[in-house]
């Protein structure tokens, strides 16, 4: 604590010499925050990270490694957990299990293709994807193109013929690339037959798949795999209970706003969360959550239950955490002062004068709310991609956690700085009293 400690010394100091704040005593408070947080210096210590070793990034950097934990101090809650596990359950027992086991659209193609593409494209899926029909078609057009050989032969091309080349890292990707067709090569197999290679242990693939630096990360080996056993392509594996929520931002805000996880302090910004430590811990908390709500699920409903954590995340992620948890629900007025809710921003008519025979009345939007803040939200959960898919006696009309957030509603994921090179940590680096140094956008 040596460094905040000297920091926050050096206020008193500045304050003693300037009791009314003046602009040199503010010049100075300036200075001292800025050394703190953004500045280096020869004899400041490395830390390992990346794969690298790197100085600190400032003071503030190796205060932040140290004592990150601490500070944010983040907790399962027990309680939460429990609600959200009985919440889950409701939903398996009213969609009769299938909201557990969507996936995507496979195109009708064989299982062995279906394998063939995720596993040479999954790893590509940051900053910018394609949906899996995208690749089925062009799969389908030349399927060498996902031939390992051609790709390790030239994986620029690979790149280019499944439109992710001109997506920003390149350099990344076309490591990945590589990497992931010289795995598949050192194991003489088709990536259907991996898990034979592995005796059938999907865990075990799944380590290794993120140890060969392809850009198989945890979260990306675990969606790989959970759809592999989702699809029926890879049938009676071992140990798929191991296989957590894929955690990623919308995880994350769930956990935070039905409160399974907690922290002492809000999240810090990503500014001050150098080297991502914040994000890391977190992601691995939010991980550890989700496996207590499916425990608590499977201990109190064994028979209406999932039998892993992982089949979790389709619906958390992408049903509550991306259709259900956002602003959704536009409230409109009318010159003639009718207000009402609509399931379309886009919508320019007030609905109420058009129903009532008084055609071209314009309506504006009061605001915006997430369904859950308002009785009438079920216009905006009713008209959800997932929703509207649903046969009729399993539609759902309320977020499942809307009673369990209360106060967390609002509450905000991570962002995470997360490369080095580019306009990441590297280059924003600065020496004591260079001046400059920082992110670009």
């Amino acid at each position: 604590m040596k460094e905040f400690t000297a920091f926050c010394q050096s206020f008193k100091g500045i304050m003693d010499r300037h009791p009314q704040l003046d602009i040199e005593g503010a010049r100075e408070i300036i200075q001292q925050i800025n050394e703190f947080l953004y500045t280096t210096h020869p004899h400041i210590g490395t830390i390992e990270k990346f794969g690298n070793t790197f100085n600190y990034f400032s003071d503030f950097h190796k205060f932040w490694h140290k004592h990150h934990q601490e500070i944010l101090n983040c907790e399962i809650d027990e309680c939460k957990c429990e609600q959200v596990a009985d919440a889950l359950h409701a939903v398996f027992v009213q969609t009769h299990g299938a909201a557990f086991t969507s996936v995507y659209d496979t195109c009708d193609l064989p299982n062995e293709d279906i394998c063939r593409i995720r596993f040479l494209t999954a790893n590509q899926d940051f900053r910018g994807s394609r949906n899996f029909s995208f690749l089925a078609e062009v799969f389908s057009n030349d399927n060498y193109i996902f031939d390992e050989n051609n790709i390790l032969a030239d994986p620029d091309d690979f790149l280019k013929k499944i439109e992710v080349g001109n997506l920003s890292q390149n350099d990344k990707r076309l490591k990945y690339a590589t990497n992931i067709a010289q795995f598949l090569l050192s194991h003489e197999c088709t990536p259907y037959r991996l898990i034979d290679k592995y005796h059938r242990n999907i865990y075990a693939l799944r380590n290794d798949l993120i140890a060969c630096n392809a850009g198989y990360g945890n979260k990306k080996a675990d969606m790989f795999v959970r759809d592999m056993v989702v699809l029926g392509i890879w049938q009676n594996v071992t140990d798929f209970e191991r296989i957590n929520v894929a955690s990623d931002v919308n995880t994350i805000k769930v956990a935070l706003k039905t409160g399974i996880i907690r922290t002492a302090i809000p999240l810090v910004s990503s500014f001050l969360d150098i080297f991502c430590y914040q994000y890391e811990y977190i992601d691995d908390m939010n991980a550890a959550a989700w496996r207590r709500v499916w425990e608590i699920w499977k201990q109190k409903y064994p028979k209406e239950s999932i039998s892993s954590p992982c089949l979790m995340d389709y619906f958390v992620y992408n049903v509550v955490g991306r259709q259900f948890c956002k602003e959704s629900l536009p409230i409109f007025t009318c010159p003639n002062g009718h207000i009402f809710r609509w399931h379309s921003a886009k919508n320019t008519t007030c609905q109420v004068c058009y129903r009532q025979g008084i055609r071209r009345v314009s309506a504006s939007i009061i605001r915006k709310c997430m369904p859950c803040e308002d009785e009438e939200g079920a216009i905006a959960i009713l008209n959800t991609e997932y929703v509207k898919s649903l046969p009729e006696g399993q539609k759902i009309t309320r977020c499942p956690f809307a009673d369990i957030c209360n106060d967390k509603k609002h509450l905000r994921p991570p962002k995470s700085i997360s490369i080095m090179g580019q306009t990441g940590w590297q280059s924003a680096y600065t020496n004591k009293g260079e001046g400059g140094g920082g992110l670009m956008a």
